[in-house]
């Protein structure tokens, strides 16, 4: 990869540009390995520009030091591809930029750690520090299963913190369902999604798991146990993705 300096971005844009078009057309199972990491170098400055440049966030690293951080992520990243796997996706793009982005991010944050300053903290204890101990996370997984899951409970289940009565300031359902659609149709796949839709109406009327199960076109017999299956699958991917600041306002 050449090497840019600042008065020369503009000339690393174009020849980004020129590249990816040339890439233009082919499916994504047909890209070697040098033009996957073509493909996706957008993406590799679309996560760098959200990182700080400040003193105190990032050290003595610009903007351009990020990009060469994110982009070694990226050939790392590419090494390290299930071919197999990745043909079983159903939406390999999709795919792709999820399993690059988080070893992109991952690749800048240790170069940043590396380089703000004079202390070196262990990589383990900044994790834990970034993610707040995981209490961020656990709020968003009480707002998904609260809202989804809860669904599903009964009397009998261990979880009875969610069959406590709500007695807070009601909030818009409508918004919040139009909301829910959006993170949904961001992070899972159309099946997830439909059950999620179908069984909490988001934009209709509840459904049961063998309705759903038709509605999808799966065996009935196994129904209930297929689509609870899927339910939990879609409830953990959101969980696992969507950050504590996107669900802030309805916790």
């Amino acid at each position: 990869m050449k090497k840019y300096n600042i008065q020369n971005y503009i000339r690393y844009k174009d020849d980004v540009k020129r590249a990816v078009a040339r890439l233009e057309g082919k499916m994504w199972d047909e890209y070697t390995r040098k033009e996957l990491m073509i493909k996706f170098l957008p993406l590799v400055e679309n996560i760098a520009r959200k990182f700080s440049t400040s003193q105190q966030a990032s050290g003595v690293m610009n903007i351009m030091d990020f990009i060469q951080s994110g982009s070694l992520g990226l050939v790392q990243a590419v090494g390290k591809l299930d071919y197999e796997k990745l043909r079983e996706s159903e939406d390999m793009e999709k795919t792709l930029k999820s399993f690059f982005a988080k070893r992109i991010k991952g690749s800048i944050r240790r170069q940043i750690d590396t380089n703000r300053g004079s202390i070196r903290i262990p990589e383990h204890k900044i994790n834990e520090i970034r993610k707040n101990f995981g209490k961020d996370k656990k709020m968003v997984e009480m707002f998904f299963n609260s809202v989804f899951l809860s669904i599903d409970a009964s009397p009998n289940d261990e979880d009875m913190v969610y069959q406590i009565p709500d007695n807070s300031e009601p909030y818009n359902i409508d918004l919040l369902n139009i909301y829910l659609k959006g993170l949904c149709q961001s992070y899972l796949t159309d099946r997830e999604y439909q059950v999620l839709r179908l069984s909490y109406g988001l934009d209709c009327d509840k459904h049961s798991a063998t309705e759903i199960a038709n509605y999808l076109g799966m065996d009935s017999s196994s129904s209930y146990v297929r689509v609870s299956q899927l339910k939990r699958q879609a409830v953990n991917t959101l969980i696992e993705n969507v950050d504590h600041s996107q669900v802030l306002d309805f916790l």
